[in-house]
């Protein structure tokens, strides 16, 4: 579409993709189209992370080879074809500006801004003036969270997106990875802190008599007790579920990620001993003013590389670094910007399959997630933008972007205090439903609900479950309609299966484990009817029953692994019940004869 629409004449185009469904891959797609059929000689590709330029430079745009260059310098070579350069590369003081200058305005004939509803980190948006100069270019704009306020307006520069490709989207597409919301509420959060009258804090200062909650915390008054109990949450959970797996936590400030560095590290030496000596690798902070953190980004977000686990940081993560095996996003920051929170949500909707990387989880300190609720979150949201003689049509540079951080409130003492005590006053967990918004009751209402839609009553969903060929069918329709059977088995048992997960939480049905189920049909031996070498293959499936699941067991393809391969080919296998469809007729009695004590 891009290509066509430019091919019509359009000079500005924008693409509105949410972070994790290749952005930077599309645009080589664009620019190699363009340049291969000649349409294009020069590109100009402008980006705001060096992280982001590396990463261009190296993975997506490799084809270029030679004709490409990384802008480094302030003496630009005119006998390369593709530039990547950061913003602030090519533009900042008046001796920096004549980087760009150095070209004439006719120079490239595609320019490519990535990450277009920002700027860099001038505050005299001078980025824009880099447009402007090259304004005889063909110009294409990349976000995925487009900028509109009364103030600023990325649709009202670029014009309406030719394409947008939503977080829903590409969680339904399977290439971007579903995640649960964890809420955790602390009490001196939500109820407040008053100090005792002529209270001092740590550093001899008397603490101002006034209830301070979570709009002070870590910028006026820091609770060295709660930074605590934040890193016991995450460990605890990490422990839980997988204790090496990336994960990123976001801070109020440089400080506060300091602070929360050292009380991980306590945490990971306490429930992790094997690691008490390697915790410095372990646990880094990666802030604009720390050089070890930048040398240790790389390692960070390498899949194979297994430390670091745990990054803390404030602003420097927000967009643009790929780490594709991070499963856990910590939130404590308060985010009122929603392009910023999805910014930060972006971190974590990336898929590595090779390393189990297929979902992530969101644990929100700072009521941050309740911006799920945001009708333009999932969206593009409308031009609200009022012309205004002293507005830019994009945005300004001075919003919060690389390193720059929450600051203390102004005039305001910051009191740090030790002493008091901190509690966990709430925690619960949200899913996602179909639509991609949050869900806000509990999960089991949520199931019984949905599955309700389908089935009103016990009778009649026994009655589609006996009468299906593949029972598997019914589980994968009540998936598609939302029911989340993974959530399911995690919150009741794993040793269950789908159809008593339904029947239990749906219809108050007892329970049976697949083994229980399994040893009920060897107990009966309602196989007699067929020959050593059939028995032996059902006997087989129930073990895989046992093991598994019926989905597994109703794909033929579980003829091809063990132990069913080792009792001959699927050809010979299936040849042992007399053919194909006598082999199916087998499976089918099996899943009958795992139920029909229900029926």
């Amino acid at each position: 579409r891009a290509v066509e629409a430019f091919a019509q004449g359009q000079r500005r185009v924008l693409l509105v993709m949410a972070t994790g469904t290749g952005k930077t891959f599309t645009v080589f797609q664009i620019i190699w189209r363009l340049w291969k059929a000649e349409k294009v000689k020069r590109v100009l590709f402008l980006v705001d992370r060096n992280i982001l330029a590396y990463q261009a430079v190296t993975n997506d745009f490799k084809p270029f080879g030679p004709v490409m260059t990384k802008v480094g310098n302030r003496n630009m070579d005119p006998s390369y074809e593709v530039y990547v350069a950061l913003y602030q590369a090519v533009s900042g003081s008046e001796e920096e500006k004549n980087v760009y200058r150095q070209f004439s305005r006719g120079f490239f004939d595609l320019v490519v801004i990535d990450e277009c509803h920002r700027g860099s980190a001038r505050e005299d948006s001078a980025w824009r003036e880099i447009l402007d100069y090259f304004e005889p270019a063909i110009q294409l704009g990349l976000t995925a969270t487009p900028k509109e306020t009364t103030k600023v307006s990325t649709l009202t520069y670029f014009g309406e997106p030719i394409y947008s490709y939503s977080l829903k989207q590409g969680i339904e597409d399977g290439f971007l990875a579903p995640f649960k919301v964890m809420r955790i509420d602390l009490d001196r959060d939500l109820q407040g802190w008053r100090p005792s009258a002529g209270m001092t804090d740590d550093l001899g200062q008397e603490i101002e008599d006034r209830i301070y909650n979570q709009l002070d915390m870590d910028r006026v008054l820091i609770l060295n007790e709660r930074t605590r109990r934040v890193a016991e949450k995450i460990v605890e959970y990490m422990l839980a579920t997988d204790p090496y797996g990336k994960t990123i936590v976001f801070c109020e400030n440089i400080d506060h990620a300091e602070r929360m560095r050292s009380a991980l590290v306590n945490e990971v030496a306490k429930h992790l001993p094997e690691e008490a000596g390697n915790t410095s690798k372990f646990v880094v902070r990666i802030t604009g003013d720390s050089d070890e953190g930048r040398l240790a980004l790389d390692d960070f977000i390498h899949p194979e590389h297994r430390y670091p686990v745990i990054a803390t940081t404030s602003k420097l993560l927000t967009t643009g670094v790929d780490v594709r095996t991070c499963k856990l996003i910590v939130i404590d920051q308060r985010i009122e910007s929603l392009i910023e929170f999805k910014q930060i949500i972006g971190r974590g909707t990336r898929i590595h399959e090779d390393m189990g990387k297929l979902w992530f989880t969101i644990m929100d300190f700072r009521k941050a997630t309740e911006q799920f609720a945001d009708p333009d979150f999932d969206g593009t949201p409308m031009v609200i933008y009022g012309p205004h003689r002293d507005y830019p049509i994009l945005s300004d540079d001075n919003e919060k972007n690389g390193d720059n951080e929450a600051l203390p409130i102004e005039g305001a003492t910051r009191y740090v205090v030790s002493d008091v005590e901190v509690q966990v006053l709430a925690e619960r967990v949200h899913y996602m439903d179909r639509n991609g918004k949050l869900i806000t009751e509990s999960l089991t209402d949520y199931t019984r609900k949905t599955v309700q839609q389908e089935y009103a009553t016990f009778d009649d969903f026994l009655q589609q479950w006996n009468e299906a060929d593949r029972k598997a069918a019914i589980i994968e329709e009540l998936g598609n309609h939302g029911v989340l059977f993974e959530e399911l088995r995690a919150q009741v048992g794993r040793e269950f299966d789908a159809f008593d997960l339904i029947c239990h939480i749906v219809y108050d049905q007892p329970m049976l484990t697949r083994r229980q189920r399994a040893n009920k049909v060897k107990e009966r031996d309602v196989f007699t009817r067929y020959g050593t070498q059939a028995r032996a293959v059902l006997n087989a499936l129930i073990d895989k029953y046992t093991d598994e699941g019926l989905t597994a067991v109703e794909d033929l393809g579980i003829l091809r692994v063990q132990p069913l391969s080792d009792l001959g080919t699927p050809v010979e296998l299936v040849r042992h019940f007399g053919g194909k469809d006598e082999y199916i007729a087998a499976v089918q009695a099996l899943a009958e004869a795992l139920y029909d004590q229900v029926a």
